[in-house]
């Protein structure tokens, strides 16, 4: 089956380094190689053709002018890795395109992946030629694999070259166009070897979220690319809502005492439960999902990009809507095994010390007073102080130790809480409220009446 496109990384940074190492087969190597080198050699400075090329259109200057003014964003507000990235364009005769091919066996949710020199397993295998991507899909077929193939809007070699701009990326709005730009750049920046999934749902993450920050920095948050950003950003949360619920029902199914058989007969209308839920979804950008066939290997491949943006989201929201500081939180926590689970666990841990904090202030507004100047004397006339004194560190009235907090409500109304603490060796016996001296209760009535 055929998705729309969408950028990948480690698809064409394994077509290099397969090329340089020999890691895969020989017409495979020789045909990445060639191609990589002719998307190279084609490249020309942006700001040369912005100075010099007169052909040039102005929608196109002005895209190629917020190219590079995304760069430095990347680089200056995010902290992106940018190197040479997009300062050039590939002008190619015939621009390439680049055809993605994955798979999953078809009773289980799980990617098949290829190996490639320095990026690891991938989940995902690119091809620049529809020949030799259906080809490959027809062998993965034989083997008892479902597929899918789609295309890559861009690329990114993690670095190991200056990636030009590929010309279609310019027919995209400008929303999408910086989204894209963002997602590769991150990719220069941070990628986890064998972690294909969470490499691309984190980059996805940068991009969107990256965009947003970047329309709202330059024209405000008011600005229709703004919000046409955030729109898009809303819809992939959205996406990534409904996937993970696909992938549970699927998840259930495989994991069912039932024969493969059975399995593959079940699941046809699990598919069809999916499909009718999908179109439900509003603003989502993944229309061939309502009339493409569906599989194991189709739904990991939107899988790949959509996986725990929520979490994601919810970080950034616990690291003060900074996105660098979120994205360098989320990269720090990733270190370990199982990244995806690491951020669950980070992300869980401050949202249960922000609980514990929220906790602690509303306790600490329950002892203020805003009448703190009135003055709590004792029976014997010996002590006093304040009650916003008494409500922090419980007063002496006589041998008695009393703890008093009184606080009033939004409405003005007065609410007495005064509650002892602690009472020892009493003058008398009886109530231990009564140790509460009198002026309280007075202030607390004329208080009331003033409320009233």
């Amino acid at each position: 089956m055929k998705l729309p496109a969408r950028s990948s990384a480690a698809c064409l940074a394994g077509l290099v380094c397969a090329a340089c190492l020999s890691a895969c087969s020989p017409l495979y190597v020789l045909r990445a190689g060639y191609e990589e080198a002719r998307i190279l050699w084609h490249r020309q400075p942006i700001r040369g053709l912005l100075q010099d090329d007169e052909r040039i259109d102005a929608a196109t200057r002005e895209k190629l002018r917020l190219v590079l003014r995304v760069r430095g964003f990347a680089e200056r507000e995010l902290g992106f890795r940018v190197g040479e990235s997009y300062t050039s364009i590939s002008r190619l005769p015939t621009p390439p395109t680049i055809f993605v091919v994955s798979a999953a066996p078809r009773t289980r949710l799980e990617p098949y992946t290829w190996w490639f020199p320095i990026v690891g397993r991938v989940a995902y295998k690119g091809f620049f030629n529809a020949d030799a991507a259906a080809m490959e899909a027809r062998r993965l077929q034989a083997a008892g694999f479902d597929t899918a193939t789609r295309t890559a809007a861009a690329f990114s070699t993690l670095g190991w070259f200056a990636d030009p701009l590929l010309p279609r990326l310019l027919e995209y709005d400008f929303p999408t166009l910086v989204n894209v730009v963002l997602h590769e750049l991150f990719h220069n920046t941070f990628y986890l070897a064998g972690e294909t999934a969470f490499n691309e749902s984190l980059a996805n993450f940068a991009g969107h979220r990256g965009a947003i920050a970047y329309f709202t920095r330059e024209h405000g948050a008011a600005h229709e690319n703004a919000r046409a950003a955030n729109d898009a950003w809303q819809a992939e949360l959205a996406a990534a809502e409904f996937f993970a619920r696909a992938r549970s029902r699927l998840d259930t199914l495989y994991a069912a005492a039932l024969s493969d058989a059975e399995k593959l007969e079940r699941r046809a209308a699990v598919f069809a439960h999916i499909r009718a839920e999908f179109e439900s979804l509003t603003g989502t950008a993944i229309a061939d999902f309502r009339t493409g066939e569906i599989n194991n290997a189709v739904v990991l491949q939107y899988l790949t990009y959509l996986t725990d943006l929520h979490v994601f989201e919810r970080a950034y929201r616990q690291n003060g809507r900074n996105l660098r500081r979120t994205l360098e939180a989320i990269r720090s926590a990733a270190e370990a095994a199982q990244p995806f689970d690491a951020v669950r666990r980070r992300v869980e841990a401050a949202a249960h010390e922000s609980d514990l904090r929220q906790k602690r202030q509303r306790r600490g507004r329950d002892l203020a007073f805003p009448g703190h100047e009135e003055v709590v004397r004792t029976r014997k006339g010996l002590d006093a102080c304040s009650l916003g004194h008494v409500a922090g560190q419980p007063g002496q009235v006589g041998e008695r130790t009393i703890g008093i907090a009184v606080a009033a409500d939004q409405q003005g109304r007065f609410r007495d809480t005064a509650k002892k603490r602690h009472v020892a060796h009493s003058e008398r016996e009886g109530d231990a409220d009564q140790a509460v001296h009198p002026v309280v209760a007075r202030a607390g009535v004329q208080a009331d009446q003033r409320a009233e």
